[in-house]
């Protein structure tokens, strides 16, 4: 079994106990154990009540090992969900907590057919974080008209998603747009302060992940937002 980490910081306030007549739903994003995500989402986590998100927040991370090189990692993430809601470690209650899968969906525009069946699969009881092609598109939408300038006018390259060397368009895209490598420095993370941004120019492209086949898509600014508002997903 790969290593688990998570992260949790729900800083309770005095008052929460007060002021809070039913206990706040919890949410888990599950990750595979990318420096990238899990320093985004540390950040979101450590500045939740300045934005105004008062659910509580945990990663729960699943790091890949040598024999997931050849399969569909999302599969095992949404397995990896399912046993985590019966760890007492995390308390999670199966009628009011929500497990939300994060994964990159540039794995079944090249190398595996199964995108929908994945995707029936983990809606059954999870909720899905999906960005076509990478992560890096989610990061790059914390700029204002960053759709505009960076995305629309490059979507052909960012959708064909190929390396140069080792680097793929749109994480090039976003290393000219920060100066930051975001596979090696944790100062990535800090765009979690302009989330606002990022949901509004996410508004602006396919969210809709049950039809992002060779479309440029992202729903996570979308998922943020329902966990800000506390609605169902």
């Amino acid at each position: 079994m790969a290593p688990v980490r998570s992260y949790t910081n729900w800083n309770c306030r005095e008052n929460d106990a007060k002021e809070q007549i039913e206990p706040y739903r919890k949410y888990f994003f599950i990750c595979e154990g990318a420096n990238t995500e899990t320093w985004y989402f540390r950040k979101l986590i450590d500045i939740r009540k300045s934005l105004n998100i008062h659910p509580l927040i945990d990663i729960r991370l699943l790091e890949k090992t040598d024999e997931d090189k050849d399969i569909s990692f999302p599969r095992k993430l949404i397995a990896f969900a399912e046993s985590q809601k019966d760890n007492q470690e995390i308390a999670f209650d199966k009628e009011r907590d929500k497990m939300i899968v994060v994964f990159d969906a540039d794995i079944f525009e090249t190398k595996v057919q199964d995108y929908d069946d994945v995707i029936a699969e983990g809606e059954k009881n999870n909720i899905l974080a999906v960005s076509n092609p990478a992560f890096e598109l989610f990061l790059l939408l914390h700029f204002e008209n960053s759709y505009e300038q960076e995305i629309l006018s490059n979507q052909d390259k960012i959708i064909a998603n190929q390396k140069e060397g080792n680097q793929t368009f749109i994480y090039k895209l976003l290393l000219s747009k920060t100066g930051v490598n975001s596979k090696k420095n944790p100062q990535i993370g800090e765009l979690a302060e302009k989330v606002d941004i990022a949901i509004m120019q996410e508004k602006k492209m396919n969210e809709d992940i049950h039809n992002c086949k060779g479309k440029i898509t992202c729903n996570i600014g979308k998922i943020i937002e329902s966990i800000r508002m506390d609605k169902e997903i």
